[in-house]
């Protein structure tokens, strides 16, 4: 099973970061798996710590993924050398255990070493589960076609239109902008290469 969350963690000279990533739990570790590059991975390496948080607050997916907002509030961890998310309902705190390099996508294997709890859990949304798959489409846009994403975006509004709030709402309007600002990027891209291709080529 992976967990949708927030991973925090600093540089050497305590400067945050702030990113979404999956995290599975296996034999009572936390294993996070970074593609390469990867700011997330070089501050573990760096420290040896990150933070799990996990927050209902979806526009840190949203804002992180599309670029609209990356600094979040941020407090300085109780154990380790590390941040965690300032509006985050609980945290963890990990050390790293093991490190399995790889030129793609390396295998950190972390062990918790303090957990807290701020706020309490309200109850599941469909809007903010909404969200979250909606930041893993921003994510994958270069690999997936047009049509997919429509689809996906289609579906996923009805559950905004039903169920948001104002935060919902604002995440969601950063991934259709991010969506948006996608294909106007690959637009010209495509008018440059129908331009240099033969009709009898063109599908």
């Amino acid at each position: 099973m992976i967990y949708e969350t927030i991973v925090t963690t600093a540089a050497h000279d305590g400067r945050p970061h702030i990113a979404p990533m999956g995290v599975r739990f296996e034999d009572g570790l936390a294993i996070l798996a970074p593609f390469r590059p990867s700011t997330t991975l070089d501050n573990i390496l760096a420290t040896r710590a990150a933070v799990i948080n996990f927050t209902t607050d979806v526009r840190v997916f949203a804002g992180c993924v599309t670029g609209y907002a990356r600094d979040w509030p941020t407090l300085a961890a109780t154990r380790v050398k590390s941040v965690r998310l300032g509006n985050s309902l609980a945290h963890t705190e990990l050390e790293l255990d093991t490190f399995h390099d790889d030129p793609q996508r390396p295998v950190l294997r972390m062990r918790s070493v303090h957990e807290e709890t701020h706020a309490p859990f309200t109850g599941f949304n469909r809007a903010q589960a909404a969200v979250v798959e909606g930041a893993i489409l921003v994510s994958r846009l270069f690999m997936l076609p047009t049509e997919k994403v429509d689809h996906e975006v289609a579906y996923l509004q009805i559950a905004i239109d039903k169920t948001a709030g104002e935060q919902e709402r604002f995440a969601w309007d950063w991934i259709l902008a991010a969506i948006a600002r996608h294909r106007a990027a690959e637009a010209p891209a495509y008018a440059a290469h129908a331009l240099n291709t033969p009709l009898s080529e063109r599908h």
